[in-house]
């Protein structure tokens, strides 16, 4: 039988999943494939260390072997950053290897390079892994979706915030508490910057937009706000309000352009996203004949990444198989604007700390006014002899505006502080 070799940068968490999962399937390859699917070469930074089950005999640490290895025919990428993974990829796909890809990093910043060079050489570039682990949406966007004009994409893609707003939402914890136990049980980094600021979700968010709008998004689009000012007092307003606060990645394709975030928002527990809780991933798609769909699973993980991995291998060895490499890659046809942050429109919540005295409410009301932010409630509560807290959720208003109105708030000496903004979900 036919045997179609495979080389593999990286042997991290991922590139052992991958390693188990291609060992583990071996057996069906010649019913799924019609070939035998070999892993040829692996590699890693340091072929000396002792690495149980795997045979140290395929370890190099020179990646220019995969490149010049004729039996090699795909190159799977599990080693994450920019370089040498960039250099690597390309000169690959130019040796006319089909690569499979996790990394959401590269892809953001350098996708249509990638994508472009492989269609140039006609091979495949897949990728299905960099964005919400286990749970297809790469591919359901460029094929089973394609008769649809997506208008919105949205979704939790990053497993390590929404287990900290799902510990801080059910029991009552303070970020800090909610994210030390997130390190406790391996959901976050020691350095857990990319993802409590967004910088993971932006990433994924711009590669989904990129694709479900056929127009190029890249991570520098993405406006970016995280979760680290998030409190136990905010949690407390979203449940007397039936909402839920979750980061979201949140694409819209509108008249004006395209509009591209990820912020925390609240949002109501009847929505399909509210039930989605700790570290599970979801993404909620509205295009024009399928309506409203969802994809839910495990967003991150050894086996649930490798899964995604995996099923692109099997993609593009079929694809070898019946010499049909290149059916689809780069699907960015358009060139559409990305609308400027400014002129999206959201709806706030506005936590802020005032002196208890006549007049201050409506001293408010006056400079939300003349800023155009209609409000549409406010509750007044915790109230001292010399301070009060409010909180005001508005309507629909444009950012520009919002922060206009907050820069001339912050300079009333009736306002001692503004504790919280956050977006609310608005059909």
């Amino acid at each position: 039988m036919k045997k179609i070799g495979i080389g593999l940068l990286g042997l991290g968490t991922v590139g052992t999943g991958v390693y188990k999962l291609l060992h583990m399937r071996a057996d069906d390859m010649e019913h799924t494939v019609g070939a035998k699917l070999e892993i040829r070469k692996i590699l890693v930074h340091n072929i000396n260390k002792k690495r149980e089950n795997v045979d140290s005999s395929l370890l190099t640490d020179d990646w220019k072997e995969m490149i010049h290895d004729d039996e090699i025919q795909i190159i799977v990428e599990v080693m994450g950053g920019m370089e040498p993974a960039r250099t690597i990829i390309l000169e690959a796909l130019k040796a006319g290897k089909n690569v499979v890809s996790a990394n959401k990093d590269l892809i953001a910043e350098d996708g249509r390079i990638l994508l472009d060079t492989a269609q140039e050489n006609g091979r495949d570039f897949l990728f299905e892994a960099a964005v919400a682990g286990g749970i297809p949406i790469i591919r359901p966007l460029k094929q089973c979706l394609a008769g649809n004009e997506i208008s919105n994409v949205m979704g939790i893609v990053n497993g390590t915030t929404n287990y900290i707003l799902t510990r801080m939402f059910e029991d009552g914890m303070e970020f800090g508490d909610a994210l030390g136990k997130a390190q406790e049980l391996g959901y976050a980094e020691a350095d857990p910057t990319s993802d409590i600021e967004g910088l993971d979700a932006a990433r994924k968010v711009a590669i989904m937009a990129s694709i479900a709008f056929h127009s190029r998004v890249v991570f520098s689009d993405v406006y970016t706000q995280g979760i680290t000012k998030i409190t136990a007092r905010d949690i407390a307003y979203a449940k007397d309000f039936g909402l839920v606060i979750k980061l979201l990645g949140v694409a819209k394709n509108t008249e004006d352009g395209i509009e591209a975030g990820v912020y925390p928002m609240m949002i109501g527990k009847d929505h399909p996203l509210a039930s989605v809780r700790d570290s599970f991933n979801a993404v909620f798609i509205h295009g024009d004949a399928v309506d409203d769909a969802m994809f839910y699973g495990r967003g991150a993980g050894e086996m649930p990444t490798a899964s995604a991995v995996v099923g692109d291998v099997i993609d593009a060895a079929r694809d070898i198989q019946h010499n049909c490499t290149a059916r689809i890659n780069c699907t960015c046809y358009r060139d559409l604007p990305i609308k400027s942050w400014g002129d999206v429109r959201n709806k706030f919540f506005i936590r802020m700390q005032v002196k208890n005295q006549p007049g201050v409410l409506a001293a408010i009301a006056q400079v939300f006014g003349e800023h155009k932010v209609s409000i549409e409630r406010v509750v007044q509560d915790h109230a001292e002899p010399e301070s009060a807290e409010l909180v005001i959720v508005t309507e629909l208003v444009k950012e520009k505006y919002m922060n206009r109105a907050l820069d001339e708030l912050k300079s009333m000496d009736r306002i001692y502080e503004i504790s919280s903004v956050i977006r609310e979900y608005a059909e």
